[in-house]
């Protein structure tokens, strides 16, 4: 729920794309690093679901922790709650609204 957080993943999930469509050898590796990431990800359903099936309860557990703290501090930081780029444009405004005070001391 935090959108700074949402903002910054599509960022880096674009560059990564961007990246690897830009440069030919970079897009090979990146390419067997995801096929290997994917053959691991495919474990036999029967190796894994108990130890799922055990972790689940504690997974859950944590998950609605994670979730209040992360609400919480939404509500303390409310930049979190803003995108990358409306905080990017949002510091230029401020540096050069202070710029420009700077500039006006500065010539009176």
């Amino acid at each position: 729920t935090l959108t700074l957080a949402g903002s910054a993943c599509d960022l880096v999930s674009a560059a990564y794309a961007s990246t690897k469509q830009s440069h030919p050898y970079i897009q090979s590796m990146c390419d067997a690093a995801e096929k290997g990431v994917k053959s691991m990800s495919g474990a036999p359903a029967s190796c894994v679901q108990p130890l799922l099936t055990s972790l689940e309860p504690h997974v859950a557990a944590a998950s609605e922790y994670v979730s209040k703290g992360l609400g919480k501090l939404g509500e303390k930081l409310p930049l979190l709650q803003k995108p990358v780029d409306q905080i990017i444009s949002d510091t230029k405004e401020l540096v050069a609204a202070r710029v420009a005070d700077a500039k006006d001391v500065v010539s009176s």
